[in-house]
């Protein structure tokens, strides 16, 4: 056994590419993180993300599982398009409850990350899991995003304990998806799918394997509450110490508060032939790491690229340097809605509150997720009168 003392410190990925690129004069080059080879340059980006003549190894971001890429290719996208219903009818019909969810999670002070995280469950937990599911699966997947989606909550908890609770959250979420195998409820269901499990059972179909369909739902669960939530944070973070540009349109704020702390930080590719990639000669033994954050942070493509612009985006979005959701025929089935729910909460909080944060002085959480520091937000109303609980 090694003691805490002699474990050597945990590598910061992002901070070790940033100096390699930095320090350097490729946009693709070979990394001392995991020998891997990271690509930072637009035009490099383009190619392997857009995948037009063959350059990687066709795969999915999103429905990778600890055995391979749950498939078929059309099992996928009618799943991707399922859970993009499904969210865009619940956003449509709770639209109205957002200002009091903002009230009541946020103002007069809240804790983040984690209330963006808490406050996004909170919105979308019917969709998570419809109201008549069994009420300890409810409680399950609140565990989840406590133990396992909020930032650093993994090490909140010991190693046994971890995985206690991921036996006992897995096999709740088998027995429910194997349950609902059984009554096959397609997705042409008259009445549609009732949540994200249906989704992910009627997509998969009754012969899918349950384990493989757990964690599909895992990714649509980290999807929502971490990766929005955290998207989420980093906006609100940005307006509080940004309060000259708190009257800037609300999407073009959600845009640069992605284009700055992109949450998919890293995406993983494999070379399908041995070629050259911007000057770097790869083969499909090698690792792409193709990182949005140096590709929308690019001196060569960016004006003030590491400064908050909002008003960047008043021509519309910038192709090949922005890829906060992946990019070509991969892209997150679920960015349109993401952007939506971030724009609606943004701009409620532009509109009905002046936002002031104090961070603790931190960089970000590096995982495979990049969350924002920790800082408190305070609400008030314009007219100086801070809401009360």
């Amino acid at each position: 056994m090694t003691s805490s003392s002699q474990r050597p410190a945990p590598v910061d990925e992002l901070a070790l590419l940033k100096a390699e690129f930095e320090g350097g004069s490729a946009d693709v080059w070979r990394s001392a993180l995991g020998g891997g080879v990271c690509v930072a340059g637009p035009e490099a980006v383009r190619a392997v993300m857009g995948n037009r003549h063959g350059v990687v190894a066709e795969t999915s971001d999103f429905y990778h599982h600890r055995h391979g890429v749950f498939g078929p290719r059309s099992a996928q996208i009618a799943i991707g398009r399922a859970a993009r219903g499904l969210i865009q009818r619940h956003l449509d019909d709770h639209r109205a409850d957002l200002p009091g969810l903002v009230a009541e999670r946020l103002a007069p002070c809240s804790q983040w990350p984690d209330a963006g995280n808490l406050l996004v469950l909170r919105h979308l937990r019917d969709v998570l899991l419809h109201p008549d599911a069994p009420p300890h699966l409810h409680r399950t997947v609140e565990a989840i995003v406590t133990r396992a989606v909020l930032a650093g909550a993994r090490q909140r908890h010991r190693a046994a304990s971890r995985l206690l609770f991921r036996r006992r959250a897995l096999h709740a979420l088998h027995t429910e998806i194997r349950a609902r195998q059984r009554a096959a409820r397609p997705l042409d269901h008259p009445a549609g799918p009732r949540d994200l499990v249906d989704v992910v059972v009627g997509g998969g179909g009754p012969a899918a394997d349950p384990g493989e369909l757990v964690e599909v739902y895992l990714s649509f669960l980290f999807a929502t509450a971490g990766s929005i939530g955290f998207a989420l944070g980093w906006s609100v973070l940005l307006l509080g110490t940004h309060p000259e540009r708190a009257a800037a349109d609300p999407g073009r704020t959600v845009r640069e508060a992605l284009r700055l702390w992109p949450v998919a930080w890293l995406f993983a590719r494999t070379p399908s032939r041995a070629q050259e990639l911007g000057g770097t000669p790869v083969t499909p033994r090698d690792r792409l790491m193709v990182c949005s954050y140096l590709a929308h942070r690019h001196p060569g493509h960016w004006e003030r690229p590491d400064e908050f612009v909002p008003e960047r985006w008043a021509e519309g979005p910038s192709e090949g340097a922005y890829l906060p959701f992946g990019l070509g025929p991969h892209t997150c089935a679920g960015a349109t809605v993401t952007v939506r729910l971030l724009e609606d909460l943004v701009g409620l909080l532009t509109r009905d509150w002046r936002v002031s944060v104090t961070s603790d002085g931190g960089g970000p959480q590096v995982g495979p997720a990049l969350a924002p520091p920790r800082f408190t937000a305070t609400l008030s109303r314009p007219d100086g009168c801070p809401e009360r609980r």
